[in-house]
């Protein structure tokens, strides 16, 4: 059994934890320089991550109170978001082997631009390339790009699935032979392995071919993190690296199995997808010491942060209703999963929308697993024995040194156990992945 391990970040001031910005052992203001994401990658690539990937917004939250002032002013989840393909441009400067992720949303972007984008940091990180997809919940985001109101749900799966479609086909429209660069003859490549796509479709109409040659990998690795019913169904069929939110084992192993059961239909196997649940550790040389580090976290939580990511991440205003009431059954636009587990917890804590709003705040719900690296280490064991996940995305609570401890205490104590690699294994993201 090998545990895959992928690392959350935002190019901006938070991640998960929305109080990243403001811990002590944070760097004020680092989220802004090169140097802060070359350290933090240099660290995870000496743990031997999979990947590092970045999650993105094209907006900052407006849907709290209509207004963006409480986001910007208490820095959620969307005050600051830098783009991460420049910043994984970088990175993939000053790493060798980590893979390298950045989120592109098929709603408001092109495929031919898209495909271009990857097919440039594939070459450039020699073949260390994932893609994030998503398709974009937010009003925020519709009213930046020039839309009255966000696309439906259903829809937006339509238009991804065909976007999919497209980029695959760019991807594939140099063969591995094309290129030539025979300077003697002055042949560059051979045209009868370039093809042009001729893509005509509901959404898109893209004559090909891409002007960039086949890439290491071919194509990025794609990475999904749908958890509606039309979301797996996308996710079965395209993703091979899937990312969940699910507080506990139950829940865990039902997102794991209804996920890898989609895939026969789809003409794949469980084992194409790789599901990785995420985790955020709090690493002590104690029980205790770890749990204070948790406590004091949590304690800087203000609960308005976290219900204004909640009214970005939903599309609905939270505002309007009452601190000290439980959820009400409402219907939301956005992130039709992660608010069905919103109202599950809600429902089965008793927990107000306030209580809520901390939870949200301090980790969108991942779950918080404080001990020793050895108390962390047989919680993941447990976890991917039990088919709850096949690793971990692990998220942090400060950076640039965030992931210090896990990966000075945690990973070699995974090692020791045999559930995690001494060493990279193959050429590429994809390779790793197997």
């Amino acid at each position: 059994m090998t545990i895959h391990l992928a690392a959350f970040l935002i190019a901006g001031n938070a991640a998960h934890s929305q109080v990243l910005w403001r811990h002590p052992r944070s760097t004020p203001g680092g989220f802004l320089t090169l140097d802060y994401y070359k350290r933090i990658a240099q660290t995870l690539e000496r743990g031997k991550f999979d990947l590092l990937f970045f999650a993105d917004r094209l907006a900052v939250s407006t849907r709290f109170g209509g207004s963006h002032r409480y986001g910007v002013a208490h820095g959620d989840q969307d005050a600051t978001r830098m783009d991460p393909l420049p910043v994984l441009g970088a990175i993939a400067a000053v790493t060798s082997r980590i893979g390298l992720g950045a989120t592109r949303s098929t709603t408001y972007s092109q495929p031919y631009s898209l495909a271009r984008e990857f097919s440039t940091l594939d070459h450039l990180s020699a073949g260390r390339a994932a893609w994030n997809v998503v398709t974009s919940v937010n009003q925020g985001e519709a009213d930046n790009f020039g839309l009255r109101e966000t696309l439906g749900h259903d829809e937006r799966y339509d238009r991804a699935d065909e976007f999919l479609e497209v980029t695959h086909k760019l991807w594939n429209s140099w063969d591995a032979q094309a290129l030539l660069l025979e300077a003697g003859s002055g042949r560059y490549a051979d045209p009868d392995h370039v093809h042009a796509i001729d893509h005509r479709g509901t959404h898109f109409n893209v004559r090909g071919p891409l002007n960039i040659p086949a890439s290491p990998q071919g194509g990025p690795v794609i990475i999904q993190a749908g958890s509606s019913h039309r979301g797996q169904d996308f996710a079965a069929r395209w993703a091979e690296v899937v990312f969940g939110i699910q507080p506990d084992l139950a829940r865990m192993q039902r997102f794991y199995q209804d996920l890898k059961s989609r895939t026969e239909k789809f003409s794949r196997k469980p084992a194409d997808i790789k599901v990785l649940t995420a985790l955020m550790p709090f690493v002590g040389k104690s029980k205790a010491e770890a749990e204070d580090k948790r406590t004091r976290h949590n304690a800087m939580v203000d609960p308005i942060v976290g219900l204004s990511t909640l009214s970005s991440h939903m599309n609905v205003d939270f505002s309007a209703h009452a601190l000290d009431a439980p959820i009400d059954d409402i219907q939301v636009a956005g992130m039709q999963g992660l608010f069905g587990l919103v109202k599950e917890l809600s429902s089965e804590g008793r927990l107000t929308l306030a209580d809520i709003g901390r939870l949200y705040a301090s980790g969108v719900l991942v779950p918080q697993v404080a001990g020793t690296a050895a108390d962390i280490a047989d919680w993941m064991e447990h976890i991917v024995a039990q088919q709850g996940a096949d690793g971990f995305v692990i998220t942090p609570a400060h950076l640039p040194e965030g992931f210090d401890d896990f990966v000075d205490l945690v990973v070699p104590e995974l090692q020791r156990r045999g559930q995690f690699r001494l060493d990279y294994e193959g050429d590429t993201l994809r390779s790793y992945l197997r």
